[in-house]
């Protein structure tokens, strides 16, 4: 049965302060939203997969030295760019995730690669390294992800001896995007940088399947911004799923309990982005704002930050 396509993207959530947030920035935020949605949507309006939108519009973001993932991830305690990213199918829950992965131009595309070419689910540290090279992914030298912005962020939480979750000011910026094809399949991808001065080989829960991210044909697809060790302990995106199947929840109502309930209460700030086998997306959030655009099952396009 032919389902009308959808798809929406986040570029991370919490409190972004209005005063580093010109209206100039806003700007810019909102066109690089909108052109990695108008790039997704674009695969789903020429009958492409949902697989293939969700990769194409987070390689976007990837690209955009604005959000911390690709090209803008921040910098970790060593000075260096550690990424994480997952790739989730909701046929057959088919997924691959990375871990810790440098020099990586989309570390999208190599998490879908895991899932294609390997038995495994998540590959991290030195062994993604090699996959990357053995994959024949784009990689690219370190002044690539270089960026002053981020920098200086660095520089001041090393001095301060802080981790900071993307911006000093509450922000994360992980990106992420979900879509349903015209045949009804979900997908879901998420891509970061992780935390600004992160130490120890540090993992959030983007590429963790069940935490950031998750799909299933029959329930929905998720993408996760925010706190990731709250984020893990709760397995949001995996919450989400169990009121949909166990409690005949609605997606919307499921998304809101879940970001919204425990987790909010515990102090985990942050959001997702969900879409199911019917309906428009869902996109909820329990801080000031999250950088998000959607398009519905109508068409029409969408896009803010608060």
């Amino acid at each position: 049965m032919k389902a009308n396509p959808v798809i929406a993207i986040h570029g991370g959530a919490g409190t972004p302060d209005r005063t580093l947030l010109t209206p100039e920035r806003e700007v810019l935020y909102l066109q690089a939203l909108q052109e990695a949605l108008r790039i997704g949507w674009d695969v789903l309006q020429r009958g492409g997969s949902a697989d293939d939108a969700v990769v194409e519009a987070v390689k976007s973001l990837e690209d955009c030295p604005l959000f911390n993932a690709g090209r803008g991830s921040v910098f970790n305690h060593e000075g260096i760019h550690e990424m994480d990213a997952c790739f989730a199918s909701g046929k057959g829950r088919l997924t691959g995730a990375v871990a810790g992965v440098r020099n990586v131009r989309h570390p999208i595309e190599l998490a879908r690669l895991v899932a294609l070419r390997t038995p495994h689910v998540l590959l991290a540290g030195t062994g993604a390294q090699k996959f990357a090279e053995e994959s024949g992914v784009e990689l690219m030298p370190e002044e690539w992800f270089y960026d002053e912005y981020r920098y200086r962020q660095w520089q001041e939480a090393r001095s301060q001896q802080e981790i900071w979750l993307d911006h000093g000011e509450k922000k994360w910026g992980t990106v992420g995007a979900v879509a349903r094809d015209r045949f009804g399949h979900l997908a879901a991808a998420t891509s970061t940088g992780g935390m600004t001065n992160k130490k120890y080989g540090r993992v959030g829960d983007t590429p963790i399947f069940g935490a950031g991210t998750f799909a299933d044909d029959a329930l929905c697809a998720i993408s996760c911004t925010g706190h990731g060790e709250f984020f893990i302990r709760y397995c949001v995106a995996h919450e989400v799923a169990a009121q949909i199947r166990w409690a005949g929840r609605s997606l919307a109502q499921a998304a809101w309990n879940a970001i919204h309930g425990p987790l909010c209460l515990d102090g985990g700030e942050g959001g997702l982005i969900a879409v199911g086998p019917s309906g428009d997306p869902v996109l909820t959030f329990n801080c000031a704002g999250m950088f998000r655009a959607w398009i519905t099952e109508n068409g029409q396009m969408h896009a803010a930050i608060f």
